[in-house]
């Protein structure tokens, strides 16, 4: 019998792999919801949302698969998952508005509450990079709270710059090319 496979994208990953990046998959239905409804209640966030993805959630993914447009510039989205477990989102914008470059910059991610403090951030902004050199992106700015100690690091782990601190957030300039992963 052949090993046990969870397709990505277009193709397959063996499911003995680290994780991945992926397009956004039904595969993880109930570690989403259940990982996104922790992450809203740590942030005090609103959950409501969580009930209409549930009720289609195979809708709810075709809409996260495609380019969004979000911050009125266009947005693509990946999930962070380990087999069928979900770990976080990364949204990559394409471009950025003069707000995006004061905050927010091409990347934001989150990790799960449950699975943060593991170095997946690091390996989540790593692989974005990539994701965002296919997108032909080859500098781009991240940006985290000046304060955010956690955050910078991962930043600089993957080769982040400190490019200057602006009303107390941290702007970062990376290269795309995987060299600093």
């Amino acid at each position: 019998m052949p090993p046990s496979r969870f397709p990505i994208a277009e193709g397959e990953c063996d499911r003995g792999t680290m994780p991945r990046l992926i397009l956004p998959t039904t595969l993880v239905r109930d570690s989403y919801l259940q990982g996104e409804t922790e992450t809203a209640i740590a942030e005090g966030l609103p959950t409501d949302w969580l009930e209409e993805a549930a009720a289609d959630f195979a809708g709810f993914v075709t809409q996260r698969r495609a380019v969004r447009e979000l911050w009125g510039v266009p947005v693509t989205e990946r999930w962070f998952v380990d087999r069928a477990d979900y770990l976080g989102t990364v949204i990559i914008r394409h471009r950025l508005t003069p707000a995006l470059e004061r905050a927010g910059g091409h990347i934001g991610y989150h990790v799960v509450p449950g699975h943060r403090l593991r170095g997946h951030a690091t390996q989540m902004l790593a692989q974005a990079k990539l994701v965002c050199l296919e997108h032909g992106l080859s500098q781009i700015l991240v940006t985290c709270a000046e304060d955010n100690l956690g955050s910078r690091r991962v930043i600089e782990a993957n080769g982040g710059a400190l490019d200057r601190i602006v009303d107390g957030e941290a702007l970062y300039r990376l290269a795309t090319s995987q060299q600093g992963i």
